[in-house]
């Protein structure tokens, strides 16, 4: 066990879990959504961050460090993007989850609040963030090289800097379907939580996995992908003038890519 690995993981997925804490904290400040065109804004900035976060943090990576080895690169990247997003489709579809400003819920019908199956949706879409931070660190570690951190490092920083608006995206409508504020902030912060534990959990089998660490990193890049293509950008594109969400995209995928490559 790779403690030092662990501990890059916990404070780099806890730094992600914090920002999301601090966007749900919003809910203390605004009683009510915020503006349609700053919500396409942060829904098109999360969606670049995670764009630029899957090319120069997991995919490209996965592909160096397989043709390394003297293997095609292209065929983990390729069949570790395609798990990935099989995997968030079928979580779509087995687990109940409301996406805010939605009216309809997801998957199969359940008894529960709308409430419960907000949190849900935001929780579910976490998880593959949280995957690809752990793996980072988990790569850096086993790499030993301080490149290596500090691109994790920048990841880690790119997906707390999205998960700000994200905390309040999902307070806020709590808050609207009857909440209390302390509660809305409650289930706003621990939606981002997941994160954390996923971000552990994948260090924790680093030993395990290396010898599909290309796989793994394409797999959360899939994932990622996924929740940006099904989610982010169409919610961000909504309306007659959706210029707003186009922008935010691109300066997120700037911003991340600037802190990829500067950092890493």
């Amino acid at each position: 066990m790779d403690w030092s690995a662990l501990g890059w993981a916990a404070g780099g997925t806890g730094f992600t879990f914090l920002m999301t804490a601090l966007g749900a904290a919003m809910v203390f400040f605004f009683h009510k959504r915020t503006g349609d065109n700053i919500q396409r804004v942060f829904l098109g900035f999360a969606a670049g961050v995670m764009i630029a976060a899957s090319v120069w943090s997991l995919l490209i990576p996965a592909i160096e460090e397989t043709e390394a080895s003297g293997r095609p690169g292209w065929i983990p990247a390729a069949g570790g993007l395609i798990l990935g997003a099989a995997f968030l489709l079928l979580m779509d579809k087995l687990l109940p989850h409301l996406h805010p400003g939605a009216s309809q819920a997801e998957g199969p019908h359940v008894s529960v609040k709308r409430t419960t199956l907000l949190v849900l949706a935001v929780t579910l879409h976490n998880i593959p963030e949280g995957m690809a931070v752990g793996l980072s660190f988990a790569r850096a570690a086993q790499e030993g090289d301080s490149a290596y951190y500090a691109g994790a490092m920048a990841l880690a920083i790119g997906m707390g800097i999205q998960n700000f608006p994200e905390g309040a995206a999902i307070s806020l409508p709590l808050r609207q379907e009857g909440l209390s504020t302390g509660r809305s902030f409650v289930y706003g912060a621990l939606s981002g939580l997941v994160e954390l534990v996923f971000g552990i959990l994948v260090v924790l089998a680093a030993g395990a996995i290396q010898p599909y660490m290309p796989w793994m990193l394409s797999f959360a890049a899939g994932a990622m992908l996924y929740v940006v293509v099904e989610e982010l950008i169409p919610e961000a594109h909504l309306g007659e003038h959706s210029h707003t969400g186009t922008l935010g995209v691109l300066v997120g995928f700037l911003g991340m890519m600037i802190l990829d490559t500067a950092l890493g």
